[in-house]
Parts: C-alpha cells; structure tokens; sequence
C-alpha cells in the first residue's frame, strides 16, 4: 500500500504561483504513473498533469505553459508547480499513484484562487 500526504495549498492571487507536493509513505522509484487530478465544486475530478517513472510528462491542456509536473525518487514525493494561476484553477488537488493494478489517492488541497 501507498499512503499519499499532499501539501501546499492555499489562497493565491490571480496571476500567482503556488507549489503543491505529494509526499508517499514508501519509495516511488518503482511507481510507474504518479499525477495531480483536480475537482471544482460541482464539476469531475479531471487529469491535471502525470509523470511517468522515466520522467515522462501529460498535461491536460488548460494547464500547458503554466504547470510543472516533477518527481524526486531520493524523497518519494511529487510536486506541481502552478505558475500564472486563474481563477478557473480553483479547485481541491488530490495526488493519484498507480502501483500495478492498484490505484491510490491522497486526500486533497484545497487551491483557490482569488482577488
């Protein structure tokens, strides 16, 4: 199993960046796909960004040019870096692993953004 801590969220103004981090419980180096999803009120939870285990990067295409996905094997935690932020980016953040077959989740960040 895989716990999955996340941290970072908060209230930042339009136009400003903030840096989520997923910390896990156990060593991801053998994590194949670890990402950020997101779930506005009244809205799905939707893909945000992904990394792979060879550091290969999807974003969805409302966040291209303004997030960055990353991994640090040493650490066991992912961050995501939200830069030139809108308020259509308000939402609660969850960290998502798939382990094999099993799919695990942390239990979300809030990030609003707002003036």
């Amino acid at each position: 199993q895989v716990q999955l801590v996340e941290s970072g969220g908060g209230l930042v103004q339009p136009g400003g960046s903030l840096r989520l981090s997923c910390a896990a419980s156990r060593s991801i180096a053998s994590i194949n796909y670890m990402g950020w999803y997101r779930q506005a009120p009244g809205k799905e939870r939707d893909l945000v960004a992904r990394i792979s285990s060879t550091g290969g990067t999807i974003y969805a295409d409302s966040v291209k040019g303004r997030f960055i996905i990353s991994r640090d094997n040493t650490k066991n935690t992912i961050h995501l870096q939200m830069n030139s932020l809108k308020s259509e980016d308000t939402a609660v953040y969850y960290c998502r692993v798939l382990d094999g077959l099993r799919i695990y989740w942390g239990q979300g960040t809030q990030v609003t953004v707002s003036s």
